[in-house]
Formats: C-alpha cells, sequence, structure tokens
C-alpha cells in the first residue's frame, strides 16, 4: 500500500508542452491509490486533451469557474477544491503559472484554488533553459519555497526548443518518489524500524490438534498500519489468522507456535528501534507432541503433559538497548493495574497495554477495545472503548511521548 493511498491529490497542469508527462502522472498517482482531481490551465488543453486525462482520473477535468455552455450549472468553488486536498501537486509549472503563484494573480480556476490552499503544495518547473535561468523566474521560484511550498527541482536535458541544460520537468515516476519521499520525512516514525507481533499461537497435540487462544490478531494489525501510515518500516510477526494487510513498509512474518514466534522476534529485535509484543502467545505447550492423530479409543482420560512456554517479552526485556522500546500487552482480570506495574518492573519495559477481561467490548475477537496505557514513569492513561484502529493511534501518541 503506498503512503498516497487514500490521499486526495489536487494535480494542476500548466500550458508548456510537460503537460503530456501529466497523464502519465495521473496514472502512477491512481495506480497508487490517491484519488485524483485535475484542474488545468486553458492554455494546457493546448498541450493534452481534457477527456485523456477524464479517463485516466475518473473525474471530469476542470479548468473554468463555470460551464460557459450551461449557465444553470453550479460553479466549480476554488475554495471547496482546496479544502478536498490533501496534497496540490502542480506539475508542469510553466514560468507563467510561477509567476501568477507568487504574485498571487488569480485570473484562472487553478490559480485561485491554490490561494485558497492550506494543503502542502509541490510544483515541479518546466520551461526552457534561459527561462529557468532567468532571474525573474528564479526570483519566483525563491519566494514560493519562502512561502512553504515544496519545490520538484528540474531535470537538465534535451529540451523542446533543442538546446540542451536544466528546464526539463521530472519524470513522473521521479515525482511520485519525491513526494512520497517528502511526505515520509514529515512522519513522526520515519526512519524508524518497528517489530510488532500479532495473533495467537498454536501449540500442537498431535498432528491435527493444537492448544491456542481467541486472538484475532486484530490489535496487532492495526497498530503496523497505524506504524506504516506514521512513515516507520514495520515487521510484523503474527501468529495464524484471517487478516491480510498490504502496505509497502510492512514486511510480514507468518508463524505457528510460540517457539517459531520466539526465534523471528529474538532475530529481528537487536536491529529494532522499537517492538511492541501484543501477540496472545499461549503460555503452556504440550511437553511432548504426538506426530500422528490421537485416536480417541481406549483415550478417555487423556493427559497431557504441559511445560511453559519461553517468555518473549521477558526475554527481550534481559537484552534491550538503552536506545530501544519495549511495549508490552497485558489481559487482566483482577488487580488490573497492579499487576501490569509489576510486569513493567519484572521484564523491563518501558509501557504496557492493559486489557480488562470485565470490560464488554475490548479483547479478543471483538472490533473494539478499552485500553489503559502505564509507562515506566507509572503515569496511567485510561481510554474509552474505540475501534482497535482508534486505538492504535491512541497507543502510537503515548509511546511518542516516551521519547520526548
Amino acid at each position: 500500500m503506498s503512503i498516497l493511498n487514500r490521499k486526495n491529490i489536487l494535480l494542476g497542469i500548466s500550458g508548456g508542452i510537460a503537460a503530456y508527462k501529466s497523464a502519465f502522472l495521473v496514472r502512477l498517482l491512481v495506480k497508487n491509490g490517491a484519488n485524483v482531481q485535475v484542474i488545468m490551465t486553458p492554455n494546457a488543453k493546448d498541450f493534452v486533451t481534457p477527456l485523456t486525462l477524464s479517463t485516466l482520473s475518473k473525474r471530469t477535468v476542470l479548468s473554468d469557474f463555470f460551464n460557459k455552455e450551461n449557465q444553470n450549472e453550479l460553479w466549480n468553488n476554488h475554495v471547496e477544491l482546496a479544502l478536498w486536498a490533501d496534497y496540490i501537486v502542480i506539475a508542469p509549472a510553466t514560468a507563467n503559472t510561477l509567476s501568477k503563484m507568487a504574485s498571487a494573480s488569480a485570473d484562472n480556476l487553478l490559480i485561485a484554488t491554490y490561494l485558497s490552499a492550506k494543503c502542502p503544495v509541490y510544483f515541479a518547473p518546466a520551461m526552457d533553459l534561459d527561462m529557468h535561468r532567468n532571474k525573474a523566474n528564479k526570483l519566483n521560484i525563491n519566494k514560493l519555497i519562502n512561502f512553504g511550498n515544496i519545490h520538484i527541482p528540474v531535470n537538465s536535458g534535451f529540451l523542446a526548443s533543442g538546446l540542451e541544460g536544466e528546464g526539463r520537468m521530472q519524470e513522473p515516476n521521479q515525482i511520485m518518489e519525491f513526494i512520497s519521499t517528502n511526505i515520509l520525512k514529515e512522519m513522526k516514525l520515519f526512519g524508524k524500524k518497528i517489530l510488532i507481533t500479532a495473533g495467537p499461537t498454536y501449540e500442537p497435540i498431535d498432528a491435527v490438534r493444537f492448544i491456542g487462544n481467541f486472538s484475532s490478531g486484530k490489535m496487532g494489525f492495526a497498530l503496523a498500519e497505524t506504524a506504516a501510515k506514521l512513515g516507520a518500516e514495520v515487521f510484523l510477526v503474527t501468529g495464524p489468522t484471517n487478516l491480510t494487510i498490504d502496505s509497502e513498509r510492512i514486511k510480514s512474518f507468518y508463524i505457528t507456535s510460540a517457539d517459531e514466534m520466539f526465534k523471528i522476534t529474538n532475530e529481528l529485535f537487536l536491529n529494532m528501534d522499537m517492538a511492541i509484543l501484543s501477540a496472545a502467545v499461549s503460555d503452556f505447550k504440550p511437553k511432548k507432541m504426538v506426530q500422528k492423530k490421537i485416536k480417541k479409543e481406549n483415550n478417555d482420560n487423556l493427559i497431557i503433559d504441559l511445560v511453559s512456554n519461553i517468555d518473549i517479552l521477558n526475554h527481550l526485556g534481559k537484552i534491550k538497548k538503552k536506545n530501544q522500546l519495549l511495549i508490552g500487552f497485558a489481559l487482566e482480570f483482577e488487580n488490573e493495574i497492579e499487576n501490569a506495574i509489576k510486569k513493567i518492573n519484572k521484564k523491563n519495559l518501558d509501557a504496557i497495554v492493559l486489557n480488562s477481561l470485565r470490560d464488554k467490548g475490548a479483547g479478543f475477537k471483538h472490533d473494539t477495545n478499552k485500553i489503559t496505557f502505564i509507562n515506566n514513569k507509572k503515569e496511567i492513561i485510561k481510554f474509552g472503548l474505540k475501534s482497535k484502529a482508534e486505538v492504535s493511534v491512541d497507543i502510537f501518541n503515548e509511546i511518542i511521548k516516551l521519547k520526548t
């Protein structure tokens, strides 16, 4: 899943030969899950047709404030368009458009929308060599940067005039990479590696039976998705679930037993900035696994000898480095706060997320959860019943505070 998935992108196209590249840019944005609304300047239509862009974006291309052929239609409200956009990208941005942006000359729909924007604005200049070098044009670019707009620098190469040098708009894939990287760098967990465990573990009794629990993995998967949205590189170690996750920033490891989960988490942990162990790891496993199916006959009083699984959280707490954060989960029924704080101390945790079995709509199977976040300073923060996606945001908000 791209960082631009489900984002609203307003793509402004001005009148230059590089406008033909905008069709490829629209296609890339849509392919990466973005909702794309194209606004063209009137001159841009001389270089690429609105039909092409509307077909690729699956939205009517806008150019004028109102439909001159149908006076009864509502006008295209530049304020609403600006508020709709999560990001505005102006590519190509000609010298004329740059000048209008810098001087607030709102004589077309694109500039009026730009001037109404509250979201980040990216602009990718495209023009001939000498135009790009012109001092007035350079002044306009610097003005826009000083205004807080984000400049996508030009490439060097052969230009439409036959000259060679600076002025070529970056290629669509380069623009996509520039924007995605820039967005990630602004995120709170950019550059961080986070290990997350999720789901249950199944401890085999024989070839067909196991000891397990009712964990769905939903909380761990929600944490992984939120971490990725915050810019982190996520390593998700998950037990058996029916859940799937699609993000280019999440690497998944699928395990069955507690021993398998321990092996992978132990290998990964020391290279992580943070680990959040939300998996419901089985406390016990059969001392011996029977390689074939145990027959019911003559086993009415079957006794299975159990032994303890390794305590993964406790082990990681022992090998944790000073610059690492380790967050645990606790499911309690009695003396919840007291027991959770004991686990923080015993297992060398930076914080613990407490669930109570007495809270309706919390814990296993549910799409909701109700948590208490306790940090190693013994600060207790209680939250109401929320969706697990919302809970994951609350958890990361508290974790981020631990580093500040």
